[in-house]
């Protein structure tokens, strides 16, 4: 008996450290582009490596989540802000958040 709650406790404390989903992460980068934000800015708020950075930038940026503007006109775009659709994004993520606590 004692075994099977040792286990179980075992369990519940690896959910309590859970690692972010791909979705988390995903939220996090819309969340810091709001206003816009460059790479470093993101990667640093967002806790990413380079690689994982690119890779989900590339993943919002197709999904038109997320689009790279320049901060001046006549420059090369390097500020990645949050589009229409990726504030309705972060809104059912959030109402999802909600639901599941």
């Amino acid at each position: 008996m004692l075994s099977k709650v040792k286990k179980s406790s075992a369990r519940t404390s690896r959910l309590a450290k859970r690692k972010r989903g791909d979705i988390d992460i995903m939220a996090s980068i819309l969340n810091e582009a709001h206003e816009g934000a460059r790479k470093t800015r993101i990667m640093y708020r967002c806790n990413l490596s380079h690689r994982q950075l690119e890779v989900y930038l590339k993943l919002l940026l197709g999904m038109k989540l997320l689009e790279l503007t320049s901060e001046e006109e006549g420059t090369e775009p390097d500020v990645f802000k949050t589009r229409a659709n990726g504030f309705k994004f972060l809104d059912a993520y959030r109402k999802l958040k909600v639901l599941m606590t």
